[in-house]
């Protein structure tokens, strides 16, 4: 008979998945963006505050998006390009060996997961976001679950 499952296993699996959908999330949005021209995407931008969000097309929030969209270009367009593609690839690579319980992989996804934890907590610092905490603490909590999952696992291995 299989163990029982617990709700912190429910949460580990839960939090796993959504990792897993961030990770094609960022491979789509890496991948959209290499096709993607900055014109097109400051026109899509203009739009989507205009229409999407019932901002007026002079307000301060399009001003401010459309400006981020202006500056997306060159070095910068290649970084986050780059970061999206990099990130959602060892993010989804970590996810499918969750999933499968590979037992060697964990320490590596709580590697990894801590090297995000360490440049989301230099970023939010630089500039100043209160979205980049938000996901800091998103996945200090699934390091945690990952711990307490990899050392369940090594208790009572299958």
């Amino acid at each position: 008979m299989g163990a029982e499952v617990t709700m912190t296993d429910r949460l580990f699996r839960a939090a796993v998945w959504l990792k897993g959908l961030d990770a094609v999330g960022q491979l789509a949005g890496g991948v959209l963006l290499i096709f993607f021209p900055p014109r097109a995407l400051t026109r899509i931008a203009h739009g989507v505050v205009t229409r999407d969000l019932l901002g007026p097309p002079a307000g301060p929030l399009a001003g401010h998006f459309e400006e981020a969209v202006r500056h997306f270009t060159g070095g910068a367009r290649a970084f986050v390009i780059g970061y999206l593609l990099v990130h959602g690839l060892i993010k989804l690579v970590l996810v499918i060996a969750l999933l499968r319980k590979a037992v060697r992989w964990y320490p590596a996804a709580i590697t990894a997961l801590g090297l995000f934890v360490l440049f989301e907590l230099v970023r939010g610092v630089q500039t100043h976001s209160w979205v980049l905490p938000v996901l800091t603490v998103l996945d200090i909590v699934i390091i945690v679950l990952v711990i307490k999952e990899y050392r369940e696992l090594r208790r009572n291995p299958a």
